[in-house]
């Protein structure tokens, strides 16, 4: 067992701070990594701030974790010391259940271990991420990153852009679909990224002028500003896909009315409160609607290959440890383009203070 310094909330403190916490000592089937950066995702913030209800202390968030093999464990094959890693949403699975022999790991029937927050299958404590010095994972759930790419603009696909990759791969987009991405933030603009790159073309939709620089530049074809009445009408069945990535409650079904017959609606936002359809809406053109949840390892692996193939990464701001708690803030204000990134190895030490 070993020590490193991480940024957590413990019982008497809701903001973060540092702290020193354990890593397991490296075992046969283990990788040993140090953390050089971490993503910061929105969901780190609910947690912390048991937004979702009562979490384990201290929490210590951070799923889009990149860094280096320090060690391994006698077992291992997959990695060696001094390759470049990550580790995403899971550490962890039953390993027996249909979905995991499917390689679909991410929808484990008894549940996956996450990164951070959830007990650990022996029972001796629970997952702390990547907000941390180093950690220890197991090799089947480490993530080869390809050198070619910068590190610190990797660390987000290791959610959001998985989480966008994946529905795109499953529901079928391909060269020549017709696919509208609603929402230009954190996913929204690696969707538009991985659907270009697949040979599809990328209308986003946006609600004013503002963004539209910003989708073109990013491989969009178009932009629809959807507070044009004539215009959104005009795209009304003209897309094969819908891609929805808003967080917030919004008129699904207005944005259902773009698909044409057979067309696919596909949520990956999760917006707190239900939504409301009307069954005509998919009836009467045969409309499908489904949501993804990330992806397995072996498709977000898939994920970073394509990346390193096409030269994608996220769109990042690299923020010092200590300045994490207002990067959240801005999180909440949707004040960056487009994922904050913390470095971990350059910034996160014995004398790291957190501004609140």
């Amino acid at each position: 067992m070993s020590q490193v310094y991480a940024l957590g909330v413990t019982e008497s403190q809701k903001h973060l701070q540092l702290i020193s916490i354990p890593r397991r000592e490296v075992g046969p089937s283990d990788v040993h990594i140090q953390v050089d950066y971490c993503g910061i995702c929105h969901s780190d913030l609910h947690h912390c701030r048991q937004e979702w209800g009562d979490t384990m202390k201290p929490s210590v968030p951070g799923h889009e974790i990149v860094g280096k093999v320090t060690q391994v464990g006698s077992q291992v094959s997959k990695f060696k010391v001094g390759d470049s890693v990550g580790v995403g949403c899971f550490v962890d699975s039953c390993r027996e259940c249909k979905p995991c022999g499917d390689s679909l790991l991410q929808y484990c029937t008894k549940g996956v271990v996450q990164t951070y927050g959830y007990p650990l299958n022996d029972g001796t404590g629970h997952t702390m991420g990547g907000y941390s010095q180093a950690m220890v994972v197991d090799e089947a759930f480490v993530l080869s990153v390809p050198t070619n790419l910068d590190p610190a603009a990797v660390a987000p696909l290791l959610c959001a852009g998985i989480t966008v990759y994946s529905p795109l791969k499953h529901y079928g987009v391909k060269a020549g679909s017709k696919i509208a991405v609603l929402g230009l933030g954190g996913l929204g603009h690696m969707a538009v990224k991985f659907a270009s790159k697949m040979g599809a073309h990328v209308t986003v939709l946006s609600r004013s002028e503002g963004k539209r620089q910003q989708a073109l530049a990013l491989g969009a074809e178009s932009v629809l500003i959807t507070s044009d009445a004539d215009a959104f009408n005009a795209a009304h069945s003209t897309f094969e896909f819908v891609l929805d990535t808003i967080g917030d409650e919004h008129d699904v079904s207005a944005y259902m009315n773009l698909l044409g017959v057979d067309g696919t609606y596909i949520m990956v936002g999760a917006s707190p409160k239900p939504f409301s359809l009307s069954a005509f809406s998919l009836i009467m053109k045969r409309i499908k609607i489904g949501g993804s949840l990330v992806g397995s390892i072996k498709e977000t692996q898939e994920m970073l290959d394509f990346c390193g193939e096409h030269g994608i990464v996220s769109d990042v701001e690299v923020v010092k440890a200590e300045y994490v708690e207002k990067a959240w803030e801005r999180v909440l204000k949707s004040d960056v383009k487009f994922r904050f990134v913390i470095d971990v190895a350059g910034s996160l030490n014995a004398d790291t203070v957190v501004q609140v």
